[in-house]
């Protein structure tokens, strides 16, 4: 009987050992957090609200139920987001902006009270479009693209600007994406169209010119030539039209002796031609 209560009451020993370890493992645990390469915390006490000191990487304690840490990811990560504006000229304009931002990490207290861990999706989309609207209100719809780097610079210093205004640190700025509405590209290929027929214009035009000035050297050249001719015959006479005559006439009668299609006929009316000998 004395040997049962003895092991009864080692049994209720280990059992309160066990549990005692239970409950301190768990409070241990409970009371430890850690914080990954990359990643600041910040704690939030039920009784002094978020601290103002920020935790680095690494295994930290806290108060188990009185203190809640907060984990950031302080690396750059990018955001997309597109944009329809108008431009200077009434054109519509859709464009899509790419961009590298990461927290503040000395301002992640104030972040955690004004915005929460989601503070980017809350505030890069908004003034985005805030200031892409700005931005591309204040030039035309051909200048976007052949001030394209002005337009991005004042995009960015703008979006740099704003994003500070919420402990939010921006590592780039880009467009990567700009058309324009259906109307606007219609009318462009309208105006290459319309410069493409005056440009062929401009060409006839000039043709008709230079013909017509080739008209008028050579119908001088031939009045210059003509009179040089009559001048010529009414001081040599008739001689030099004579000599160009026979000149000529060597000439072609040269070029069709040298032709096998030719025939030479005497002349005169005792030819007999294609007689029969038989009738």
């Amino acid at each position: 009987m004395g040997s049962s209560q003895a092991a009864v009451s080692f049994l209720t020993n280990v059992a309160r050992a066990a549990f005692g370890l239970g409950v301190a493992a768990t409070a241990l645990n409970s009371s430890l957090y850690t914080v990954d390469g990359g990643q600041r915390a910040v704690l939030f006490d039920r009784f002094r609200g978020i601290l103002d000191e920020t935790v680095g990487e690494g295994t930290h304690f806290l108060i188990p139920w009185v203190q809640k840490p907060y984990i950031f990811d302080i690396r750059t990560r990018p955001h997309t987001f597109s944009s329809i504006s108008g431009t200077k000229d009434l054109q519509m304009v859709n464009l899509t902006l790419r961009v590298l931002s990461r927290p503040d990490t000395n301002r992640l207290p104030l972040i955690v009270q004004n915005l929460g861990l989601e503070y980017d999706e809350k505030v890069l989309p908004s003034i985005g479009n805030e200031v892409l609207k700005a931005v591309v209100a204040q030039f035309n719809a051909d200048q976007l693209l052949t001030d394209r780097p002005h337009v991005s610079a004042l995009v960015r210093e703008s979006l740099i600007r704003r994003a500070k205004d919420f402990n939010i640190l921006l590592d780039d700025v880009a467009i990567t994406h700009l058309s324009y509405g259906a109307e606007f590209s219609r009318a462009v290929e309208q105006k290459q169209v319309a410069q493409q027929e005056a440009e062929r214009s401009k060409f006839v035009v000039m043709k008709a010119e230079q013909e017509r000035r080739a008209a008028i050297i050579r119908a001088e050249g031939e009045s210059d030539a003509a009179k040089l001719i009559s001048d010529a015959t009414a001081a040599a006479g008739m001689g030099l039209i004579e000599l160009r005559r026979i000149e000529a006439s060597r000439e072609v009668a040269s070029t069709l002796a040298k032709s096998p299609n030719v025939a030479y006929l005497p002349g005169g009316n005792n030819m007999l031609m294609a007689l029969n000998a038989g009738r």
